[in-house]
C-alpha cells in the first residue's frame, strides 16, 4: 500500500526552485532514504509533505487522502510526524513531559495525563532514555537530544516518520546505535521511515530504496546498490563509487 505519494511537486521561493516536479511514494513498511547534495531540496520536500510550506504546485496524498495545503497539526493527526535537523526541545521541561505533549496532542490526543505518562514512558525505553526522564532537556547531550527528537515524533503515534539527518554529528558508536534505532521503529512498531542522510554506509545500511535529488529535481531512484552505481548520482553527489 502507498502510504505517502507526491505528484509534480514543486516549490518556488522566489526566482529559486527549491523543487521542480518532484514524484515519490513511499510504501508502508519501507524505509526510504532520501540523499543529495546540500541545497538539493530535501528538506523542503520534507517540509512541503509535512505542511510547513504549502507547494507551489503540484499534490501530495498520504492514506489515499489530499493533503495539499493542510496545517502541519492536521497532518501529524493523521498519522504523518517529522523531526528537525536542528533539535529544538522544550529545554526547560523534562525529557519525559518533552514526550507526554506528543501523547496529549498527536494522533492519539490522550485525555488522561496518567495514560500520557505511562506511554511516553514507554517510548523512553525504546528510545534509551528512560533513566533521564525526570531531567531537564537541556541537559541532554547532542545524542541523547536527537533521541529526544525521535522519541517525540513518536509519541505523536505515526503511521509515518520523517527523519531528518538523525545522524548528523554522531561519534561512529552513536551512529551504530541511531540504525539500530531505526530498525526497531520500523520493526517494532510498524512505523513506515522517509529518511535525510548524509552518511552514505548508514543510508545503504538502513534503507530499502534510496531517492536521489540534484538542485530540486529527483534523478534516480532505487535500491542501494542501484544507487551506488548509477553513473549520474556519483557525479552529482557521491563523488566515487560507495562499496556496499
Amino acid at each position: 500500500m502507498r502510504l505517502i505519494e507526491g505528484f509534480h511537486v514543486s516549490k518556488n521561493f522566489g526566482g529559486l526552485k527549491a523543487l521542480q516536479n518532484v514524484d515519490f511514494t513511499v510504501e508502508q513498511g519501507e524505509i526510504v532514504g532520501l540523499i543529495g547534495a546540500n541545497g538539493a531540496g530535501k528538506t523542503t520536500l520534507f517540509n512541503v509533505a509535512s505542511g510547513s510550506y504549502p507547494p507551489s504546485s503540484g499534490t501530495i496524498r498520504f492514506k489515499g487522502e489530499n493533503i495539499t495545503g493542510l496545517k502541519p497539526y492536521q497532518i501529524c493527526q493523521r498519522g504523518l510526524a517529522r523531526t528537525f535537523q536542528i533539535v529544538k526541545p522544550f529545554l526547560s521541561m523534562t525529557v519525559l513531559r518533552n514526550v507526554m505533549i506528543g501523547k496529549l496532542f498527536g494522533k492519539d490526543r490522550l485525555r488522561h495525563r496518567e495514560v500520557a505518562e505511562i506511554e511516553a514512558h514507554r517510548i523512553l525505553d525504546l528510545v534509551g532514555l528512560s533513566s533521564k526522564a525526570k531531567i531537564p532537556a537541556r541537559e541532554l547531550t547532542l545524542a541523547d537530544r536527537k533521541r529526544l527528537e525521535v522519541a517525540r515524533s513518536l509519541a505523536t503515534n505515526p503511521d509515518l516518520l520523517l527523519l531528518d539527518e538523525v545522524l548528523a554529528g554522531l561519534n561512529p558508536t552513536e551512529t551504530v546505535e541511531a540504525m539500530t534505532l531505526i530498525r526497531e521503529i520500523r520493526q517494532g512498531l510498524g512505523v513506515t521511515i522517509l529518511m535525510v542522510e548524509h552518511v552514505m554506509k548508514a543510508v545503504v545500511g538502513v534503507c530499502n530504496r534510496i531517492i536521489v535529488l540534484h538542485y530540486g529535481q529527483k534523478i534516480a531512484e532505487g535500491m542501494p546498490q542501484e544507487i551506488a552505481e548509477d553513473k549520474a548520482v556519483i557525479e552529482a553527489y557521491l563523488g566515487e563509487k560507495v562499496e556496499l
